[in-house]
């Protein structure tokens, strides 16, 4: 999907203000390796990119931008065979003691056992917000692809175009949302042995080391923060009417057959959520968790 043309391509989103788009883009022009020694690899002249783990270490990269709203996609394929105690992490997020944070993490499994999908929101240091999943196919047999849609108003996890989780801008009463600061996007693969597969009681198999889980087709239609301002301009216009097609994530909400879609997802696949666990939150649950 990479040709000689530039990977950033400059689209009139509002006016006086410009949306930065990665299609496809070659992840050596995308991301850096920022740890691992060596265990991370660029490969198929920057197409592909593959994260490690063995008993000494891990490994990780993080996106050269930073951004503030946009439709993030991924394609992975996850560490095969007996991937217990493994954690392949994909997540944005920002800096500080109260920083934002929306994540993706596989958490690995025994041969033959489904991975679960994990995933979380943060917004000014809280989280707490977890659902996961089981997948309805093999995501260590291929690529397939997973996306955040971020805008003001929701955020929506998509496996393969099929909307998992959706977490709604629930600020009126009183739950903070993520929309003030910049996120860069990381991804680790370590060793989480101690709580990962059921809880930690199942261990790491070091003899199946190496493990790998690779990366390809980096999509971001995005806002590029740098030097404390968006490339889309102000705030008070991302929800604008006049943006065009090419930023429709902009103001995305699920239309029926999405909803449907997430009805179908949640009904069969999802195994845990924090909306329904009545013994962690005693006292009532969040307040994000009694709204329609």
């Amino acid at each position: 999907m990479a040709s000689s043309s530039p990977s950033l391509l400059l689209i009139p989103l509002l006016v006086g203000s410009i949306m930065v788009v990665a299609y496809g883009a070659k992840l050596d022009q995308e991301v850096d390796i920022t740890w691992g020694d060596g265990r991370a690899k660029m490969l198929n002249n920057g197409e592909l990119l593959t994260l490690s783990l063995d008993k000494a270490s891990g490994s990780g990269f993080q996106s050269k931008n930073e951004y503030l709203f946009g439709k993030i996609d991924m394609q992975l394929k996850l560490v095969s065979g007996n991937s217990a105690g493994t954690v392949t992490a994909y997540y944005l997020s920002s800096k500080g003691a109260t920083w934002d944070e929306i994540d993706y993490e596989f958490l690995g499994n025994l041969s033959g056992d489904p991975y679960i999908l994990h995933t979380n929101v943060f917004s000014q240091g809280k989280g707490n917000r977890e659902q996961q999943f089981y997948l309805w196919f093999d995501p260590t047999a291929d690529f397939h692809t997973y996306s955040i849609t971020w805008n003001p108003q929701r955020i929506i996890f998509s496996v393969d175009g099929t909307p998992i989780r959706e977490f709604k801008n629930s600020e009126s009463i009183g739950v903070p949302f993520p929309k003030s600061q910049p996120m860069r996007i990381y991804s680790s693969l370590w060793n989480a042995d101690d709580w990962a597969t059921r809880g930690g009681l199942v261990k790491t198999d070091w003899t199946k080391a190496p493990f790998t889980a690779s990366y390809r087709n980096f999509n971001a239609d995005a806002c590029i923060w740098s030097n404390g301002a968006s490339s889309c301009g102000s705030g008070s216009g991302l929800g604008s009417s006049s943006t065009t097609s090419s930023s429709s994530w902009l103001s995305q909400e699920l239309d029926t057959t999405a909803q449907e879609r997430l009805r179908w997802v949640q009904k069969n696949y999802m195994i845990y959520n924090y909306c329904t666990d009545a013994k962690r939150f005693p006292q009532g649950f969040p307040p994000e968790c009694r709204t329609s």
